[in-house]
């Protein structure tokens, strides 16, 4: 365990919130909470801890070793995208940074994202690199250097196709656009983000950053991944990336984003296209001894199917807050006009560079 020297509070309204979602993670807050009080040097930041109802004494380590950060409790688990909905509703900072409690961040990484922002007022989501904290000399899992999406709605990394991880030789240094920002360090506009209806909760958890990025990108809003920012991910801290649990919120929620966010006529042969290359990846579980992954898949598409009378109604309403909030045409960058399935198994394609995307 270490600890930074508490930063003096501050009277002044911060123009950046860092809140973070906890989870009976006491251990990740002792371990990686106290770097992020130093997240900014240049603007004023605050940290909240949004409490998904723990048993393991989060709120009682904050409160008495960190004071200074704000602890908003909720009554239980909402899972990810309802518990920072609710946790966030108090905050007025002008930038909010969703921040996952197992990542270690370098002192300053928030600085040039700001810069960044404040500069281009069409960024509406931006993420740092992500590098593993158990490899910093690889990225991480979730997020890497930026996501971008296939045709078919499957999404990638620079610096991460399916399980194939690069190592960080400043491959993709720089600014880039991107589709879709990590929620390990997902920053944004506070006011963007709550008019355009935050979160889908529906989701609980996995892809909902996605969806959230998608929704933006349609409304005209860029996605950029700055390596001038920089933060180490340990992983699979809620749920290890194997698990059925997470293999049936993957499956689902990819499903739901797709349905809810892509155009018309396309998406309907995509749909049906989807149908079978889920197949074939439950069928590979079973090969591999993973049963309960291909239960996870077949019981996620029949939620799916469930839902759909209320994904109708939603795609309406989310189309019509795009159209009210909009800035400009949707925004394409980071769309990947291939089939990234195609071009890893059986093109052989299993670095990012192999794309040749500009």
């Amino acid at each position: 365990m270490f600890f930074a020297q508490n930063k003096p509070a501050s009277k002044t309204k911060p123009k950046v919130t860092l809140a973070i979602l906890n989870y009976n993670g006491v251990e990740y807050l002792e371990s990686f909470l106290p770097m992020m009080l130093y997240s900014c040097e240049k603007y004023e930041a605050e940290v909240v801890v949004i409490d998904n109802n723990s048993s393991d004494g989060s709120s009682e380590y904050i409160r008495e070793w960190h004071p200074e950060i704000k602890v908003v409790e909720l009554t239980k688990n909402y899972g990810y995208a309802a518990g920072y909905n609710i946790g966030i509703r108090d905050i007025d900072s002008e930038y909010i940074v969703f921040m996952n409690s197992d990542v270690l961040v370098r002192e300053k990484w928030l600085d040039p994202i700001i810069e960044m922002m404040d500069l281009d007022q069409k960024i509406g989501a931006a993420q740092p690199l992500v590098l593993s904290l158990e490899n910093k000399a690889e990225f991480e899992y979730a997020g890497a250097a930026g996501g971008y999406m296939d045709i078919l709605g499957y999404p990638f990394c620079r610096g991460r196709i399916f399980d194939r991880i690069e190592k960080n030789s400043g491959q993709y240094d720089g600014i880039h656009e991107v589709f879709w920002a990590s929620g390990a360090a997902l920053v944004t506009r506070t006011a963007l983000f709550s008019k355009t209806g935050g979160f889908d909760t529906g989701y609980f958890a996995h892809h909902e950053e996605i969806d959230y990025c998608w929704r933006i990108k349609r409304a005209g809003y860029k996605v950029v991944c700055n390596s001038a920012g920089v933060v180490y991910h340990l992983g699979g801290g809620t749920l290890a990336y194997d698990n059925p649990r997470k293999t049936f919120l993957n499956f689902k929620n990819n499903m739901l984003t797709l349905l809810t966010n892509e155009a018309m006529p396309g998406l309907l042969i995509i749909f049906i296209i989807r149908l079978i290359l889920d197949g074939i990846a439950g069928l590979k579980f079973i090969l591999e001894g993973k049963a309960g992954s291909t239960m996870a898949i077949i019981k996620a598409h029949f939620q799916v199917y469930a839902s759909l009378p209320a994904l109708i109604r939603q795609r309406s309403e989310i189309n019509a807050v795009i159209r009210r909030y909009g800035i400009g045409k949707s925004n394409s960058a980071g769309r990947y006009y291939g089939s990234i399935v195609a071009d890893y198994f059986l093109l052989g394609k299993k670095y990012f560079t192999d794309l040749k995307i500009k």
